[in-house]
């Protein structure tokens, strides 16, 4: 049995690794094309190329669960091409003790997304989307239609960028915002320094501009500097960087508490949350799939419809998550049970299909 599970496991990871490779080798296509698209005076090709190498990692990680469906279909279906599968079973090999086999690899995949999710693509994500930001400023005025709004007590703050760590800010506005929700006051700031001295912590702000609004008149001040306190971690800031899909899963956790606290919807942070947290289970999931189609419907089929299937099934998938996201957001619907209803429809149909198998 040994040599069966090292036969199976070499193919199926040979076949997923020639899906990702192909996979990949698209996506980068269509990535520089749209980072050329950006490229001026100030953010040059160079530039793009670094972003895209920096956030490769992160296409891996998001196309992990349908290389392992890709590989799963098409390695097994070399097997079965060849006779093999009929070979094993008719020597006593049951269809379970195969799929166990074929698990075995998509295990490692599983780890490897954990891995790339959690603690390698988000960190390069977030350098990434902070080096395009100042690279693409020029100066040290960001142009304000990029960058990110967010609410703390009772300021509205837009951060025109943020640099790599999260301790370097770029165009910082502040609006404060009184109970009646008339605007107090606004200032912009060049720049703002995360300082830290002993146990306490705060932002210094640089080249600050701020206008006073009264109940009869508007004042206005300049400073060079200004002491910011305000609850606002560099760690929380850098998350901000990264759309919530590409963020970590502690880090998706820690900011929608974050979002609970100040009394904002956080169901779109618990959301991504979930789904990343069950990603390895989707992989699962679309490998079992895979596998009851080549013992199923598609025993006999050609390597070509067979690739087509994995595509559809892939797609089909997809399909299912993005809607039942919007969905979820719009109705309120509870975010894990938005995540698991595209799983649990695929394992019903993929252990549906495993019955059948005889």
């Amino acid at each position: 049995m040994v040599m069966i599970d090292k036969h199976i496991r070499n193919t199926v990871l040979l076949a997923m690794l020639v899906v990702v490779s192909l996979i990949i080798s698209v996506d980068l296509v269509f990535t520089l094309a749209e980072e050329i698209a950006d490229t001026d005076e100030n953010y040059s090709l160079l530039n793009a190329l670094s972003f895209i190498l920096l956030t490769l990692p992160t296409s891996i990680y998001e196309l992990l669960p349908f290389t392992a469906l890709g590989g799963a279909l098409i390695g097994l279906g070399i097997l079965a091409s060849n006779n093999e599968l009929v070979v094993l079973q008719a020597a006593g090999v049951s269809v379970w003790r195969i799929v166990w086999s074929v698990l075995k690899p998509t295990m490692l995949i599983m780890l490897l997304s954990l891995v790339l999710g959690e603690y390698i693509a988000p960190q390069l994500e977030q350098i990434a989307q902070s080096n395009k930001a100042v690279q693409q400023s020029g100066n040290d005025s960001i142009a304000s239609e990029q960058g990110t709004w967010r609410k703390v007590g009772n300021e509205y703050i837009h951060i025109n960028a943020i640099a790599p760590g999260g301790e370097l800010l770029y165009g910082v506005t502040r609006y404060e915002i009184a109970s009646n929700r008339r605007i107090v006051s606004s200032s912009f700031a060049e720049s703002a320094k995360y300082i830290t001295r002993g146990d306490s912590s705060y932002w210094q702000l640089s080249k600050v501009k701020e206008s006073n609004f009264g109940a009869a008149a508007i004042s206005a001040q300049e400073y060079l500097q200004v002491d910011w306190q305000v609850d606002l971690s560099p760690e929380l800031l850098s998350v901000l960087l990264v759309e919530p899909d590409r963020q970590s899963i502690s880090g998706l956790f820690r900011f929608a508490r974050f979002f609970d606290s100040e009394g904002l919807d956080s169901a779109m942070y618990f959301l991504a949350f979930w789904k990343k947290l069950l990603q390895p289970l989707a992989t699962l999931v679309l490998v079992v799939l895979a596998i009851s189609f080549v013992f199923g419907p598609l025993r006999e089929s050609t390597m070509g419809f067979r690739v087509f299937v994995s595509l559809g099934i892939g797609l089909v998938f997809t399909i299912m998550q993005r809607l039942m996201e919007p969905a979820s957001l719009l109705y309120g619907i509870n975010p894990l049970l938005a995540v698991l209803m595209p799983i649990f429809l695929c394992a019903l149909l993929g252990f549906f299909l495993m019955r059948r198998v005889r």
